[in-house]
């Protein structure tokens, strides 16, 4: 599908340029119209210019839609108010770049043009600790950029941070040589809850024994040595940890390439080093810092960034700044996206001061933090379980496919219905999951959001079963009529005489501008927008254009709005990690 919005900013832009050359011009020149009477698109550059120029707005409006193309795309241009240029799409446009979709597994939708290479840093559980609800929003944020700047044709690389390194490794290492030596040589000897429960018990010794606590740090340097029965310990704890994450990433659809903090260890020293040489590193109370600019400590001082620690170990600043520098020169990244709590903010503000007053990022090179929000519970608090305890995310995902599970059995026995196990496994899981993914996405990442499963299990509103019902009805189409979406061809004329019919093809074809505004702000918060709205204009279209009793050539014409509609909710979801079911 041809995206208007992109098409008529070309032409816009030509026609500014033949009447009106300078170097550069404000952005962005086109916009969807804000209410359906200025019409579908709307632009403020003459207003915008007019004071550079000289000009009245209005006078320089008349001036540049006359040198304005767009006969072949919408009506004559209006110039509403003092010089707004308003825009409405043509029906026999809308007409061609529907049938241009069809057969195109793409949606007839170009890659962009001009690809880059992504990092997309995301998930990032900790070795010998349980995944919970705090990694449910960096994982599927995480994931649904990475599917989305994918299908825009970048090179996407999706990395694992995750924390396979530090004292904590000491701490457990020396606690079970005393309490349960077999877990240290024996591979399965633990399952991840236990190693959970050890390792609390190893910080509270750690805390409280001087005497455990130089145990620890000594494993902690024979492990740094690669002294074997430390390393090898290390290696049975983290393959125990990698089995528990990878339930849940095959439970989620999560596709990561695991690169944990132990695999930079090698180019640390480069880093104190190099930041040495160009004069950054400063000495001060015996650890190796570098003074921040624009950041200050509560005296009003200028704030350190911690390199390395007095007694000569590293953080997790000085593993950033190594990953970073890895991430440029060896993947050959131009696109470094970190996405993690709101409270890492600071951290990464300081991180990518450091290596852009260093030289380690080149103009080419873009940084990107993106941050999110709590999990609450509805209470409004964090959610947690009800002693207190952080919620384990499988325990999370097990009861949404639950809840799924229970609300399809009692509409099957409502409905006299009897279906297979294999289908109410399959239903209750792609449900369940979606519901607990589109609640979380369809939130604006930077703020909290309330948990709550009969909101996001509901069959109505903004939720994945109400997506997935609007699916399941164009389905319902082919099993009713016997209709071969196949026999469809691009040469299916088009007739858009209804409102609901034309509403419905104007929202089709913005989905590339809709995944172009996603990829620009990182919110898939606007693409959850979209399919709702495409979901309810359709459901609009359905309910009132009769499309299998209608006579020829409307049934046809009807059924491809139907068609691509599910190719597109089908292609919106999956940019979401949610999968399509046939049946409900």
């Amino acid at each position: 599908m041809v995206a208007p919005l992109r098409l008529l900013g070309d032409r816009l832009l030509s026609a500014l340029q033949t009447a009106l050359p300078l170097d550069t011009y404000p952005e962005p020149l086109l916009l969807p119209a804000s209410q359906a009477k200025f019409g579908d698109y709307q632009s403020n550059v003459c207003l915008s210019l007019a004071k550079q120029v000289g000009k009245a707005p209005r006078e320089l409006a008349q001036k540049v839609v006359a040198h304005l193309n767009v006969e072949d795309i919408c009506q004559p241009v209006e110039i509403a108010g003092p010089g707004f240029l308003n825009f409405r799409l043509k029906p026999d446009f809308l007409a061609r770049s529907l049938q241009a979709a069809i057969g195109s597994d793409r949606l007839g939708i170009p890659p962009v043009r001009e690809p880059r290479r992504v990092v997309v840093d995301f998930s990032s559980p900790n070795i010998a600790k349980e995944m919970h609800v705090g990694h449910l929003r960096s994982t599927i944020i995480g994931d649904c950029i990475a599917r989305i700047l994918e299908f825009q044709g970048h090179d996407v690389l999706r990395l694992n941070h995750v924390g396979d390194w530090g004292t904590q490794f000491g701490m457990l290492i020396a606690y079970l040589d005393e309490v349960y030596p077999d877990a240290l040589t024996t591979a399965n000897a633990l399952d991840l809850g236990d190693l959970v429960t050890f390792y609390k018990k190893a910080k509270q010794r750690f805390d409280s024994d001087p005497n455990f606590q130089q145990k620890a740090r000594q494993q902690v340097v024979a492990l740094q040595q690669g002294e074997e029965h430390s390393r090898r310990a290390w290696q049975l704890l983290c393959e125990q940890s990698r089995r528990e994450f990878q339930k849940i990433y095959d439970l989620l659809d999560i596709q990561l390439t695991e690169r944990g903090e132990s695999f930079y260890n090698p180019f640390l020293p480069a880093v104190i080093e190099d930041l040495a040489a160009l004069g950054l590193l400063v000495e001060d109370q015996g650890a190796k810092v570098v003074f921040l600019e624009g950041f200050t400590n509560k005296e009003g001082q200028p704030q350190p960034l911690i390199i390395q620690k007095s007694d000569g170990g590293y953080n997790y600043a000085t593993t950033d700044l190594a990953a970073l520098r890895y991430r440029i020169e060896k993947d050959q990244a131009d696109w470094i996206i970190y996405v993690t709590d709101v409270g890492q903010s600071t951290h990464f503000a300081q991180v990518f001061q450091v290596a852009q007053r260093a030289g380690w990022v080149p103009p080419h090179v873009t940084l990107t933090h993106v941050p999110f929000g709590l999990v609450l519970g509805e209470d409004g608090k964090r959610l947690k379980t009800r002693s207190g305890e952080t919620i384990r995310l499988m325990d999370l995902l097990t009861e949404a496919i639950a809840r799924s599970r229970a609300d399809l059995e009692q509409r099957l026995a409502t409905e006299g219905r009897s279906e297979s196990p294999e289908f109410i496994d399959t239903v209750a899981r792609v449900i369940g999951i979606g519901a607990v993914k589109y609640a979380d996405l369809s939130q604006n990442r930077n703020s909290n959001y309330v948990f709550s499963y009969d909101k996001m299990l509901s069959l109505q509103g903004n939720t994945a079963p109400y997506l997935l019902y609007a699916y399941v009805r164009v389905q319902g189409l082919t099993r009713r009529g016997d209709i071969d979406w196949r026999s469809l061809s691009p040469d299916t004329p088009l007739f858009l005489e209804d409102d609901t019919e034309q509403n419905l093809a104007k929202h089709l074809v913005q989905l590339e501008e809709t995944l172009d505004l996603v990829s620009a702000e990182l919110l898939p918060n606007r693409l959850c927008q979209y399919l709702f709205e495409l979901s309810q204009l359709f459901n609009q279209f359905y309910d009132r254009c009769p499309i299998l009793s209608a006579t020829e050539p409307t049934k046809q014409s009807r059924l491809t709005l139907a068609y691509l509609t599910a190719q597109t909710l089908k292609q919106g979801l999956s940019l979401l990690g949610i999968q399509v079911l046939d049946r409900l």
